[in-house]
């Protein structure tokens, strides 16, 4: 079997500019780095144009090393700004109010990024409501940026719209506490919790009630409408494998997910989606062990995380059980995979 090119996840390059702008901001320059990385003015110039979360995870870790600056995904957040988030982005910058915006943001989140754990969610309620962001785990200083960026993007973005700095009611965070805990309190107005189980940020009803004067209905309205036509275009139906594996990769973490509990998610009956697999020629048993094998090419390529860490992500119940896995499928243990590539990285590094 040879796996195919699967991304751990993807986001709009509009979130380097961002970036680009912490850390000139901290007084180094930005074009050089990004422009090592593949980035340069043609690319970042390109409609739609993504980039990986792994590459932005390194890019991010190679700025913070540039920078010396820890919490460089956290005063990204001061250089946020909802047009750098392509077609959902300028739909926001018309929204009524700052909780239209945030649903705008959720709603059409594909448009902009996509993580194979899930997609980002606004849980409402009485009191507020929480923006809650999923991430690649196990925490490592190459991912804890990430959420620190997106976090505080959302909170900035959202202030900017209604003019005004805004505070989270609360503020929750998977991993725990790093070196530069006590710099959340001052992105974000209040005391963090570390190690919490997701990660959010909540904004109460005063602050999701705020106007923007920038609000126009018919062109709030009409942007409503593009996003609908190029989320329906992205997202268009897929067979039924396709939706099995798009709902495998969230639920692999520490076990392997039974068909049951897939065809809930699915709205069917066991009984229908076996049928419905089988009709495309394939097995519930088969998309996991081929999902498994996919993920687990891209963790070894491109992640750090060690091999221990890899098996939980992919239901393994050890270390060993996932190498003797990626043996069987690859031919060869992971460890040489991640040193060829790495020795083949090198090489490519001393040419530049």
């Amino acid at each position: 079997m040879k796996p195919v090119a699967v991304r751990l996840g993807d986001l709009s390059i509009g979130y380097l500019h961002s970036l680009a702008d912490a850390v000139e901001h901290l007084g180094h320059a930005a074009q050089p780095l990004l422009e090592h990385y593949g980035f340069d003015a043609a690319r970042l110039a390109e409609p739609r144009a993504r980039l990986s979360i792994p590459r932005y995870m390194h890019l991010g870790h190679a700025a913070t090393v540039l920078t010396g600056e820890p919490a460089l995904g956290l005063v990204m957040g001061r250089f946020a700004y909802l047009h750098r988030l392509g077609l959902a982005g300028i739909a926001a910058t018309q929204a009524p109010t700052l909780r239209e915006a945030a649903r705008t943001l959720i709603r059409f989140e594909a448009l902009y990024a996509s993580n194979y754990r899930g997609r980002s969610s606004l849980a409402e309620d009485s009191s507020g409501a929480w923006l809650r962001f999923h991430s690649i785990g196990p925490y490592n200083a190459y991912n804890r940026f990430v959420v620190d960026s997106v976090l505080a993007t959302w909170l900035r973005q959202l202030g900017a719209l209604a003019g005004t700095s805004l505070t989270a009611q609360a503020l929750q965070i998977e991993f725990a506490a790093p070196d530069y805990a006590e710099r959340y309190a001052l992105e974000f107005g209040c005391a963090p919790v570390f190690e919490a189980d997701f990660n959010g940020l909540r904004l109460d009803q005063q602050a999701l009630n705020l106007r923007n004067p920038l609000y126009c209905p018919g062109t709030w309205n009409e942007l409503l409408q593009l996003c609908e036509l190029e989320l329906q275009r992205l997202t268009r139906p897929q067979n039924m494998r396709d939706r099995v594996i798009q709902l495998l990769g969230p639920r692999l973490h520490g076990r392997e997910p039974d068909m049951a509990d897939i065809a809930r998610q699915l709205q069917l009956p066991s009984w229908t989606l076996r049928r419905r697999l089988g009709e495309e020629g394939t097995r519930f048993s088969t998309i996991v062990n081929e999902t498994r094998r996919d993920l687990a090419v891209a963790y070894v390529r491109d992640t750090e995380l060690s091999f221990g860490e890899i098996a939980y992500l992919l239901g393994f119940a050890s270390a060993e059980a996932f190498q003797r896995a990626f043996k069987r499928w690859l031919k060869h243990p992971p460890g040489e995979m991640r040193r060829t590539l790495r020795r083949s990285n090198s090489v490519s590094e001393s040419i530049k």
